[in-house]
């Protein structure tokens, strides 16, 4: 047996078509709840008439025609029912024979009956048939109608249906909630996937970004292991660069990674203070200067702030501007940087722009998740663990600040920073 492996994505797409079927299937059930409802209705009204029918030819209430029965009957309100007599019946009988026909008909719900005539202008006598409710208030609405009439009035005709549908109402809650469930367990299973998939990702580029230095250094120690390098001091000096260099990187990743893992589980404390954004800059270039050097990197400043200060973490902010650097650098075949700083009203900001491969505009609005990584065929060589611009994120946002991004696949990336000059 062998099982094909599911990204996420295609786990997502699965998510998507099974939340438009389930979609698809509610709007399906609620249609065919209202249409049994509306069946339901006009099944009342036409057992109504029946049983109306049945007083006329019982009692002959009536010069009963079965062609023109619905002109003898009148239904002005959904509840109401009004039956054209042309002779009134006994108290009794009326009763008794309307008990039983409403009963022949499937039809157990509270009735108000009312006589009216219209001699007398008025409801000669009026009664309720009840199925034992408690309510025995009588509610015979006013007719002012020009002939005799019988008046029938169903105050619970709304609930007596719904009543009646209890099997289709309970049977689709139901359903719904299964659907709920179902969705429900499948979004699960795509965040436990997605989880997986982080977390592997996570541990190839963990393996990928520590792999290199360390075997750098493994094999500069070799080669200051061998006591003829005393004989080449230059050679001994550049080993031990390489290795100090190597050294530092891989502390300044595990620092990264320590500063992520503590503030993506803590409130981000600022220690602000009046801090110069051009000398933050300056620092940031000469922190990666050795990976300038090494990718022949050129940075083209133009600090242009007029009033370069603002309070905030001179600490944060150095690695904001790091990272943005830093990522200029690597995502760049020859990179040629630009840095640009400028004020407004109530913001100091700054620019770098980059000649890199750029960013698709599909992936701009993940490129602050945690551990994403632009896709892109160049990007082989670019070393990371997808954190730096998710913490960049983290750190503007608690500055109260703003991070925009424009990128043009193939040409490059331009990142703005807007800090307010004062919180």
């Amino acid at each position: 047996m062998f099982s094909v492996p599911l990204r996420s994505s295609t786990i997502r797409l699965v998510l998507f078509i099974s939340s438009l079927v389930i979609a698809i299937i509610l709007v399906f059930q609620l249609v065919w709840l209202k249409k049994i409802y509306s069946f339901e209705q006009r099944e009342f009204s036409h057992n109504v008439m029946k049983a109306v029918r049945g007083l006329y030819e019982d009692l002959d209430m009536s010069l009963y025609n079965s062609s023109h029965l619905n002109e003898l009957i009148e239904n002005p309100e959904p509840n109401l029912y009004i039956a054209k007599i042309t002779r009134v019946a006994a108290h009794d009988s009326l009763i008794s024979y309307l008990h039983y026909e409403l009963d022949d008909f499937g039809i157990f719900t509270d009735c108000h009956v009312g006589v009216y005539n219209v001699d007398s202008s008025r409801y000669v006598y009026t009664t309720i048939l009840t199925t034992g409710s408690k309510d025995n208030v009588l509610k015979v609405p006013p007719t002012r109608l020009n002939y005799d009439h019988l008046t029938l009035f169903f105050p619970k005709r709304q609930q007596y249906i719904l009543t009646r549908m209890n099997f289709w109402i309970i049977s689709s809650v139901i359903l719904f909630l299964v659907l709920i469930l179902f969705g429900g367990s499948l979004y699960y299973f795509y965040k436990q996937k997605f989880l997986n998939e982080t977390q592997k990702d996570f541990i190839q580029n963990f393996t990928h970004e520590f792999k290199t230095p360390v075997a750098v250094i493994s094999l500069a120690a070799d080669v200051l292991k061998n006591p003829a390098i005393i004989e080449k001091p230059e050679k001994l000096v550049t080993y031990a660069g390489i290795v100090e260099y190597q050294s530092t990187y891989l502390h300044n990743q595990i620092e990264r990674l320590l500063k992520f893992a503590y503030t993506d589980s803590h409130q981000l404390h600022l220690s602000r203070e009046k801090v110069n954004i051009h000398q933050l800059i300056q620092e940031a270039i000469q922190n990666l200067s050795p990976l300038v050097t090494e990718r022949k990197a050129k940075i083209e400043l133009s600090l242009e702030a007029a009033d370069p200060y603002l309070y905030a973490d001179k600490e944060y902010l150095v690695i904001v501007i790091t990272n943005l650097i830093d990522n200029a650098i690597k995502y760049s075949r020859n990179p040629a940087i630009g840095i640009h700083t400028g004020n407004t009203t109530d913001f100091t900001y700054f620019t770098v722009a980059d000649n890199g491969i750029g960013i698709e505009k599909k992936q701009l609005k993940k490129i602050f998740n945690h551990f994403f990584r632009v896709k892109h065929e160049e990007t082989y060589n670019a070393k990371g663990f997808g954190l730096g611009l998710s913490f960049v994120k983290k750190i503007i946002d608690a500055h109260g600040g703003k991070i925009k991004v424009e990128s043009t696949p193939g040409r490059g990336s331009r990142f703005t920073i807007n800090l307010p000059v004062e919180v």
